[in-house]
């Protein structure tokens, strides 16, 4: 694996299986931090993106919400 990442998800999105799956298929490695597990990581997640909707990406100090691949391109070769 190339890069370290922290990916903000939760078990009933779908969308959070689709932004660990392009990280995998780049060989970024990362950390998940489930949400709806731990309340704390939700108060975490909004005061490090602003936002509370899942998936948050971090990569290199960038955020990307939801799934988007150019971004997560552009994140680790920018």
């Amino acid at each position: 694996m190339t890069e370290k990442a922290v990916i903000y998800t939760s078990a009933t999105c779908p969308v959070c299986g689709m932004a660990k799956d392009l990280l995998n298929s780049m060989d970024i490695e990362y950390k998940e931090i489930k949400v709806d597990i731990n309340p704390v990581s939700t108060v975490r997640l909004i005061a490090k993106t602003g936002k509370f909707t899942v998936p948050q990406t971090i990569i290199k100090g960038t955020v990307i919400s939801g799934f988007n691949p150019d971004k997560v391109i552009e994140a680790v070769h920018g």
